[in-house]
């Protein structure tokens, strides 16, 4: 393997039974290829949960080495038009599999929620049309962008965010395997940028290790990484900084909150959607909010994640952000003056 190589392709599992996180859904698809029969497929959930790595395990496990021979691959995102239905899918639908084992080919379809009405009428269609040629598995993010015909049509598996300590098996076997020292607060840190995407804490472990520089004391012959180092690479701001943001902004203090904000920003170079995102994230684990004053921070945060997703201006946005807090303090306080907030 070449030491410039991608962790998240290095380290894909080949086999459906080294698929971490997804048991249940693992198991069906097993099922399947013993009983030598497949419906459609329809895979949904988040990114980085192992959806694409589970159809291609399970291609390699039906063909073996020919699975290239008969499986096509395409990402509806690239062309999302009716064309692509018509001319790839349509040429590739029509020819029969040259292996006597398996009476199908698969067609996978990436990010098929990016398909326009059109294309994925038509794509019903032929799902009609070829059954006795092929098999589509269809991937997406939402499945609710799926038109309910082509859902009837497919069996589907839904894809949950990684759990901490399956993400943490993954990491840590990479760090054995690339002689790596991963402190456990490091570790920590990673899943929480990571959020449930496991590709995603691969890609930050790989960037971390790339500045470390210290070896390890406890493990001759290795790397250490620690927090430090993590932090370095992920657009992660301090909760006690956010929390106090929020603090300047219940308390009234409008100016303060907008340029304590200004200056997190631009320390650690978070985008307004990063920016929505944590705050939402450190008013759920707050302790001292009460779970009125919750509802509605959180209710703000969804209303200008919605505004910036839809390409309003972020630095608008968040400071349009920072007055509902503000005005949400100021009536909690009328509301209730003996409040602490």
């Amino acid at each position: 393997m070449s030491k410039f190589e991608i962790w998240t392709e290095k380290y894909r599992p080949s086999k459906l039974s080294e698929v971490k996180g997804q048991d249940e859904i693992i198991n069906r698809l097993s099922a399947f290829i013993k009983s030598e029969s497949m419906p459609h497929l329809l895979f949904a959930g988040m990114q980085g949960t192992g959806k694409t790595t589970s159809f291609l395990a399970m291609a390699k496990e039906m063909y073996g080495d020919n699975y290239r021979d008969n499986v096509l691959e395409l990402n509806a995102s690239d062309e999302r038009g009716i064309n692509i239905v018509r001319t790839s899918i349509k040429d590739f639908a029509r020819t029969k599999t040259v292996t006597e084992n398996v009476p199908f080919k698969l067609i996978f379809l990436d990010e098929a929620d990016a398909l326009t009405k059109d294309a994925q009428h038509a794509l019903r269609r032929m799902m009609e049309d070829y059954t006795s040629n092929v098999r589509f598995c269809l991937s997406c993010n939402y499945s609710s962008r799926i038109i309910p015909p082509i859902q009837s049509r497919c069996a589907i598996f839904r894809f949950q965010p990684i759990r901490k300590d399956v993400m943490k098996e993954v990491i840590l076997s990479i760090a054995r395997e690339e002689k790596i020292d991963l402190d456990h607060t490091a570790m920590d840190y990673i899943y929480d940028a990571a959020e449930g995407d496991l590709r995603k804490a691969e890609n930050i472990f790989q960037a971390t290790t790339a500045i470390a520089d210290k070896p390890s004391d406890s493990i001759p012959g290795t790397m250490r990484v620690t927090i430090n180092e993590v932090r370095e690479v992920v657009s992660f701001a301090e909760p006690t900084e956010l929390y106090e943001i929020l603090k300047l902004g219940l308390s009234g203090n409008f100016k303060a909150s907008k340029d304590k904000l200004s200056d997190v920003l631009v320390k650690y170079g978070l985008s307004g959607a990063d920016a929505i995102s944590q705050f939402q994230k450190q008013i759920w684990n707050s302790e001292e909010f009460e779970d009125k004053l919750k509802v509605k921070l959180i209710k703000s945060c969804g209303e200008y994640d919605f505004r910036i997703s839809e390409g309003s201006n972020e630095f608008i946005q968040l400071n349009a952000f920072l007055a509902d807090v503000n005005l949400i303090g100021t009536n909690s306080r009328f509301q209730n003056r003996d409040s602490n907030i």
